[in-house]
């Protein structure tokens, strides 16, 4: 099929070159926002709680019945001069709040509307005012900048105003992400083709796996927008698409653009040398490409936004990315053909490095001598030293997960310095404690909160949720028909341990006779988060280890590899998570890295960080996996073919992984944490996974295991002789020395 394939590009070259650049430019036009409002503009912030859970259908049920109320933008107030009690601060103050949009804040609270002490600093020098704002999020974003321009039209003279609150500092983290992507293609972009002149020693050749990154991105934007015009898409989503795709569009065109130089300096025939590279490399590529869109669509389990955009959009960047390496990409080559290698840069190499880098990645020669080569036979010399120490190191590197603690997102994924940040310190700082606690109950009561059977009802509630250890208030602050809600002060941490059992202490509690109490608030938000992922993550490593141990048969003929690669990837996992909580929980390069460490990781970061880390690793394994498979079906030699197959791919899999670093390094440096520590989490998992698991663990476990390798079950065989994915097209001989018919 694969080769067919290549021999259709061949001949529709010019069509399919034409189709895919009027794709590129809708792609560029309406996903980066010339047309309509482009990819940020249609995406939202937040998406990490669950839209099912009691706490969710609290704030529902309160909105409903009470208003939506909330802390949409915080106006802070500070003088260095004067106080909140002489006169001209608070005409000053009052001015400032009059002046506001009446058609975009719907309510306005202050100290000198209510005469809260609490919304007063200790030295008195500060007050903050908080606004709500009329409309969904999209109007509520657009109503802060009105606000803005209000508040800076306006002279207070010694009093100074800040912004803060939710609405705010969402908009902080779209702009931030928007910057932090630019940024990082633009530092990328130009290192990645250096690298790929280095690697190839040509223009041409070095172009195409660039222009398919380019391709990548594009495409992926606009797939987000797409996604963003019929559901709720999450504006992180943005960081891991941009490095997915770009990354894997750039390892894919390597791959090809490899194997195709090597086959076309066997035969000159153009047409012949990409059916082969199609039969080859574009199958790997394939088989590659579906199994790392199969691990991140194991995201779409999961009802939170944030997570199922990850899903969403991951899918649609790798699958682009595949796509486009196996139509645009064979049809440049066609295109090109012998002057894949033109304008050559060779010489200046010689000159700048004194020697020209090897000029084919892939070594084409049956006897394998090279330093690859040399590396796996002297691991095969010594397979359970390697396998021992290897497995040993990453399991050490793994220990510090067992310490890890999981929270939510706060102002400190800002960086710091950002105003909405900087506002939410200063009021938690140097204001006294707010008196709405972290928890809150929504109570639905049999009768009306006026009527003497509910007033009864709904004290009583209130006094049995004053009276839990650890409670230090209970108040009933909006009431309306049936429907009150009670805020709940808390003395500790409100992501600890100790707030998160109140909350099932505080829903283990009795409702009153004939009512309903929903508990929700931030630390029942985060209690839910945790329960929804505990119990939808088993679902989704089943689907996940299922669906690529199927790929992974169909493409290597064996149950045993499959099994083994899952391991590696698990070890691989270990290792990463382990850095993780090292790094960000604990604080450790802090400095190195700018960012504030909480002393928790958000609960969903693990859970993409798998998906991606899974999918990856599975990527290098198909890599290094393919070649070897193939010259076993030469020659059914296993030691042969694992020192063949890393010499083969050795020099691939570095360069792709060197590029892939140069990506994921620069949004390794993005201002929001949680988007940071994805781009951590992925450079040491390559690392590890390109160095450690695939040069050392690979050919240690591949020697121990000898044939079994390549068991399959007498039904599988015939099954993988059927339908198998392999790079050959020729028959191989199995693991028993029979003969297979060639894959269809």
């Amino acid at each position: 099929m694969f080769e067919a394939l290549g021999r259709l590009m061949y001949r529709r070259r010019r069509w399919v070159v034409a189709v895919s650049l009027v794709f590129v430019v809708f792609a560029g036009v309406w996903g980066s926002g010339v047309w309509g409002s482009g990819v940020f503009g249609a995406m939202t912030g937040g998406g990490f709680e669950d839209p099912d859970s009691e706490s969710s259908r609290a704030a529902e049920i309160a909105t409903r019945d009470l208003g939506r109320g909330g802390t949409d933008v915080v106006v802070l107030y500070s003088s260095d001069d004067l106080t909140v009690d002489d006169p001209a601060y608070a005409g000053a103050v009052q001015q400032s709040l009059a002046g506001l949009p009446d058609d975009v804040v719907e309510e306005v609270v202050s100290f000198f509307g209510t005469g809260v002490p609490a919304l007063v600093s200790e030295d008195r020098s500060a007050t903050y005012a908080v606004l709500t704002l009329a409309g969904d999020e999209d109007r509520r974003t657009e109503g802060l900048e009105r606000v803005e321009a209000s508040l800076a039209a306006q002279d207070l003279g010694p009093v100074e105003t800040r912004l803060g609150g939710g609405t705010t500092i969402n908009r902080d983290i779209n702009e931030q992400v928007s910057s932090d992507i630019a940024r990082a293609e633009m530092i990328s972009l130009p290192i990645l083709a250096v690298l790929l002149l280095i690697i190839f020693g040509s223009v041409a050749a070095a172009g195409l796996p660039l222009a398919i990154g380019v391709v990548a991105i594009l495409g992926s934007f606009a797939a987000l927008r797409g996604f963003a015009e019929v559901t709720d898409v999450s504006i992180f989503a943005v960081n891991v698409v941009t490095i997915t795709g770009l990354g894997l569009a750039i390892d894919y065109g390597l791959f090809m653009v490899s194997r195709f130089r090597e086959e076309i300096r066997r035969q000159p025939d153009t047409e012949a040398a990409l059916a082969r590279t199609m039969a080859t490399a574009g199958r790997t590529v394939a088989v590659s490409g579906v199994t790392v869109a199969v691990s991140l669509a194991g995201l779409l389990i999961f009802p939170q936004v944030f997570l199922r955009s990850m899903g969403f959009g991951g899918t649609s960047a790798v699958l682009i990315a595949m796509l486009a390496a196996l139509t645009l990409l064979p049809a440049l080559l066609a295109m090109l053909g012998p002057k894949v290698d033109a304008l050559s840069v060779r010489p200046w190499l010689r000159r700048v490095f004194r020697r020209a880098p090897r000029a084919d990645l892939a070594m084409s020669a049956p006897g394998e001598r090279g330093a690859w080569a040399r590396i796996a036979h002297s691991v095969m010399r010594r397979p359970v030293v390697y396998a021992v120490a290897v497995t040993a190191l990453l399991v050490f590197l793994a220990l510090p997960f067992l310490r890890i603690q999981f929270g939510g997102v706060d102002e400190r994924a800002l960086p710091e310095g950002t105003e909405s940040r900087v506002v939410t310190e200063t009021i938690r700082a140097d204001f006294p404690p707010n008196p709405d606690g972290p928890m809150d109950a929504v109570v639905l009561l049999g009768d009306p909160v006026d009527s003497p059977a509910g007033s009864s009802a709904l004290q009583a509630y209130v006094d049995s949720v004053a009276g839990l250890p650890g409670v230090e208030g209970a108040t009933v602050v909006d009431a309306a028909g049936s429907t009150a809600r009670v805020d709940i002060a808390y003395a500790g941490e409100p992501l600890s341990t100790e707030a998160r059992d109140l909350v099932g202490e505080l829903r283990g509690l009795s409702p009153p006779d004939g009512g309903q109490v929903l508990i929700g608030g931030f630390t029942a938000e985060l209690e839910d988060l945790l329960d929804s992922l505990a119990s939808l993550l088993p679902w989704m490593a089943a689907f996940v280890i299922a669906t690529t141990f199927v790929l992974l048969f169909l493409a290597f003929g064996s149950i045993v590899l499959p099994i083994k690669a899952l391991l590696m990837n698990v070890l691989s996992l270990g290792a990463s998570f382990g850095a993780l909580v090292w790094i960000f929980q604990e604080g450790n390069l802090s400095g190195f890295l700018d960012f504030t460490p909480t002393g928790f990781i958000e609960a969903t970061q693990p859970i993409l960080v798998l998906a991606i880390i899974f999918g990856l690793s599975t990527d290098y394994e198909v890599f290094l996996m393919s070649r070897i498979r193939e010259q076993y079906d030469l020659t059914g030699d296993n030691t042969g073919a694992v020192a063949a197959g890393l010499q083969r791919t050795g020099g691939i899999i570095t360069s792709a992984a060197l590029l892939l670093l140069v990506v994921i390094g620069a949004f390794s440096f993005s201002g929001i944490t949680f988007i940071k520590m994805i781009g951590v989490a992925m450079f040491i998992a390559i690392v590890v996974d390109a160095t450690i698991v695939r040069i050392l663990l690979v050919p240690a476990t591949m020697r121990l295991l000898g044939r079994a390798n390549w068991y399959a079950p007498g039904p599988l065989r015939r099954l993988y002789a059927r339908y198998g994915i392999r790079e050959s097209d020729g028959e191989a001989p199995d693991p028993a020395g029979r003969e297979l018919t060639p894959a269809r």
